[in-house]
């Protein structure tokens, strides 16, 4: 038998928080918890062929200029977080920052996102690098349809009962 907040799954003393006594999805009560200053980054690359990144770098891509709505696509992206995740929490987004660099690869994004909040924001930030992924995917796929989205992944992530943690 499992206790409210354990699974037959779980590592030892790793309980998991988003499932109840029957092992049902739960969102977690955050309630008690003070808010605190966190914040997290991740990043994302979009894959591109040489002619694509020419393209970016002259800015000769006919939907217009990909770095500028992908970065508004990003930022309202992790303010819309909660809509896309069932389990995240409303939070405040206090700030939030996406920077798109191309190079000869392709576009590599970074998303770093803060709040002054009861939980995380890891998930904001990798949902905006994915978001923005995707608005460039969509504003130069008429120029190659082989663009694609590599490694998406969290970077670090500060604040928290968990403390702060970066990818080494």
């Amino acid at each position: 038998m499992t206790g409210p907040s354990q699974h037959p799954a779980q590592h030892p003393g790793q309980p998991l928080t988003h499932l109840d006594a029957r092992g049902q999805a739960r969102m977690v009560d955050v309630t008690a918890k003070q808010p605190t200053v966190r914040s997290a980054t991740a990043t994302g690359l979009v894959a591109c062929p040489p002619a694509v990144v020419a393209a970016l770098r002259d800015d000769s891509v006919p939907k217009g200029d990909v770095l500028a709505v992908a970065r508004i696509a990003g930022i309202a992206a992790a303010k819309r977080t909660p809509e896309l995740l069932p389990l995240a929490h409303v939070i405040g987004v206090h700030g939030a920052v996406v920077d798109l660099v191309v190079d000869d690869d392709g576009v590599r994004i970074t998303a770093s996102v803060r709040t002054a909040d009861r939980t995380g924001v890891e998930m904001e930030a990798l949902t905006a690098v994915s978001v923005a992924a995707l608005a460039v995917v969509d504003m130069v796929k008429g120029l190659d349809k082989s663009v694609h989205i590599e490694h998406v992944r969290l970077e670090a992530k500060t604040g928290g009962k968990s403390g702060d943690w970066h990818r080494t």
